[in-house]
């Protein structure tokens, strides 16, 4: 479904209370012209990530002079960060991870860029795609079905690894690019930092859901090799998907048209997934364009789609961790991602590269 339009609350978010931030910035007792600590940090971390988007808008050959306009973008955004750490409440401050996004978004588009992570996008859809039917073979021939929906759960792990917006990522991909099947050993040891899998599972056996709404993240092995699998094994048992997808680009991120595209080259001559029928999965526009997502600003598309929706998935660090972690629904919900910034890590009292699994059951 195409977005349109003004942009709504999502009707399933229990809207008292909410803030589309899990780690507070500030509070209202610090000096509202010096930056906290929290603040510095997270202005630091943006400050960072700025050499790999650079070298990303540079390579653009969809916009006219890529170098020059690179450039400008580097030194607009650290001169915003900068500002920030001398009065917080410049460029429409204080600062929270929203806020740094969007400008960090404003500014490329300003200058022209549309989509300066397409190309190694496109590449990691393609590379995924050929891998999707052997990842699902591998997941139906686990007959226990608490072990297939383990397997299942750390695809989504491993596949939600691969995310450019982390600096430290973006750079082991530059120079190695990342194994699916590697990564799925290589993750950190349960019990993780948040760990409601068990309870998932639970769940999972004996009460069924009628409709999930999964808000994806990443292009590549994320969406198609992490979050397609668990969705096929969700159609498998009758239920509805309803998979919500970015209006547009931001970092590596899958957007709308591009998920449209990708399930229809998966899908075989009977439009099925690997023999799963598709008649009960639809994709959405979510009407976000960053990679972080804030409930109160949806699209009624999207709304409309997820209005009896008794399952809320949302995926990846920004989505579902820096964001949303403690959002409240009228229906159960699960927050899963992998902990790619330090920041992060340290607030939630895990380790880099640990995994979060927060699972809620609504009780009414």
């Amino acid at each position: 479904m195409e977005s349109s339009g003004e942009l709504v609350p999502f009707p399933m978010l229990n809207e008292s209370n909410y803030r589309a931030c899990t780690i507070p910035y500030r509070f209202p007792s610090d000096n509202p012209k010096k930056p906290t600590p929290n603040e510095l940090s997270w202005i630091n971390l943006f400050l960072n990530s700025i050499p790999s988007f650079r070298k990303r808008a540079e390579c653009d050959d969809t916009v006219p002079d890529a170098p020059a306009r690179a450039e400008k973008f580097a030194q607009r955004y650290w001169e915003i960060l900068e500002d920030f750490k001398k009065d917080p409440e410049s460029h429409g401050g204080p600062p929270d991870c929203i806020l740094l996004c969007q400008l960090r978004e404003q500014i490329l588009r300003e200058l022209g860029f549309r989509d300066i992570f397409k190309k190694v996008k496109d590449e990691e859809n393609a590379k995924a795609i050929s891998l999707f039917k052997d990842v699902v073979c591998l997941n139906d021939a686990i007959e226990d079905d608490t072990k297939r929906v383990q397997n299942l759960v750390r695809g989504i792990f491993a596949g939600n690894i691969f995310d450019l917006g982390s600096a430290q990522l973006a750079e082991l991909f530059a120079k190695d690019g990342m194994s699916f099947q590697a990564s799925c050993e290589n993750l950190l040891p349960r019990p993780w930092v948040i760990d409601d899998l068990d309870n998932f599972i639970l769940k999972w056996g004996r009460k069924l859901w009628k409709k999930a709404v999964i808000f994806v993240d990443n292009s590549g092995a994320d969406i198609i090799l992490g979050i397609l699998p668990f969705a096929r094994e969700l159609l498998r048992h009758g239920i509805q998907v309803v998979l919500a997808a970015n209006d547009l680009p931001s970092i590596n991120d899958v957007t709308y048209p591009e998920l449209v595209e990708i399930i229809r080259k998966l899908k075989d001559e009977n439009g099925k997934l690997v023999g799963v029928d598709t008649s009960n999965l639809f994709i959405a526009n979510s009407g976000n364009d960053l990679p972080v997502i804030d409930l109160t600003r949806i699209s009624q598309e999207l709304a409309y789609l997820a209005s009896d929706a008794d399952l809320v998935i949302l995926e990846g660090m920004g989505r579902g961790i820096e964001t949303n972690l403690y959002a409240e629904f009228k229906c159960d919900s699960l927050k899963i991602g992998m902990v790619k910034h330090q920041e992060v890590a340290q607030f939630l009292g895990g380790r880099l590269y640990d995994c979060v699994f927060k699972y809620n059951e609504f009780l009414g």
